[in-house]
């Protein structure tokens, strides 16, 4: 939960009540060290949302990113046999797996 604390330059937050929200259990010990990092984690947050941006235009990433789209050409892949020579089960031309989902056929 975060609270607002006057004596203290950031909200205080509690590491107990994030951990409850993420579903872990945290020692006490743990609690110690983790809720100083993550009170350091919001004062940096907050420093961060202190910079003018008005002029800066919104965007998903830092960096301009371009897709790297090529053209879905058919090539020469690895031989079947090669590809399965290691497996250690198979049946003809696939790779036999143990079954690992209740109720299904294998």
């Amino acid at each position: 939960m975060l609270e607002d604390n006057k004596n203290a330059s950031a909200p205080k937050i509690d590491v107990g009540y994030v951990a409850e929200l993420a579903r872990l259990e945290l020692t006490d010990e743990e609690r110690a060290v983790f809720q100083p990092q993550l009170e350091n984690i919001v004062k940096y947050v907050e420093k961060i949302s202190e910079v003018d941006v008005s002029g800066v235009d919104a965007m998903m990433h830092g960096k301009e990113l371009v897709n790297a789209f090529r053209e879905d050409v058919v090539r020469p892949s690895m031989d079947r046999e090669k590809a399965l020579a290691n497996a250690p089960k198979r049946v003809g031309d696939e790779f036999l797996l143990p079954k690992i989902v209740e109720g299904a056929e294998s």
